[in-house]
């Protein structure tokens, strides 16, 4: 690989990491600050329900089986068939939001535009259920880091995931 292709691939995994830590660490205080302030019972249970169903649908089906794999796919074929134009969008390029076929452009510009729109819902809720939300997309993106780091280094070890990098037909 050339020394170009290493600074995409890595530039593309590290870039979609910081994409994925930088609302772990901004959400984590709204949610220590629903705990200190004190959750009854039933909060508590709508809490620890919510941590279980984001940890399960967003941490391992979301991120680890789907999502983390195909990002580590993508960065290491731009890394094997770097362009400079694409270098410098890499973690773009590895979310597939461009270069990517028809299904994987539309599946995720509609989850951007999801999740945009959902972070803006949350943001008007008061407290505890802001803290609430926040603490199983928290759990969730801190799975989904583990699991991007776990499937990079993976791959480093010579054990690429398993799925395809998911491009357009004309490769």
């Amino acid at each position: 690989m050339s020394p170009l292709g290493r600074f995409a691939l890595g530039f593309g995994v590290l870039g979609v990491l910081a994409l994925v830590v930088q609302p772990l660490f901004r959400l984590a205080p709204y949610t220590i600050e629903a705990i200190r302030g004190g959750l009854t019972g039933g909060q508590w249970v709508v809490m620890l329900t919510w941590v279980l169903v984001n940890a399960h649908a967003e941490g391992w089906r979301g991120f680890h089986q789907r999502f983390s794999p195909r990002v580590v796919a993508r960065a290491f074929h731009l890394g094997r068939h770097p362009r400079p134009a694409w270098v410098v969008l890499a973690p773009l390029f590895c979310m597939s939001l461009f270069h990517a076929s028809r299904r994987g452009l539309i599946v995720a510009r509609v989850l951007v535009v999801g999740i945009v729109i959902l972070v803006l819902a949350i943001r008007q809720l008061e407290q505890p259920w802001r803290g609430i939300i926040d603490a199983g997309v928290v759990v969730g993106l801190g799975i989904g880091a583990l699991s991007l780091v776990w499937h990079f280094g993976r791959a480093l070890a010579g054990h690429p995931p398993p799925v395809p990098p998911d491009l357009p037909e004309d490769g």
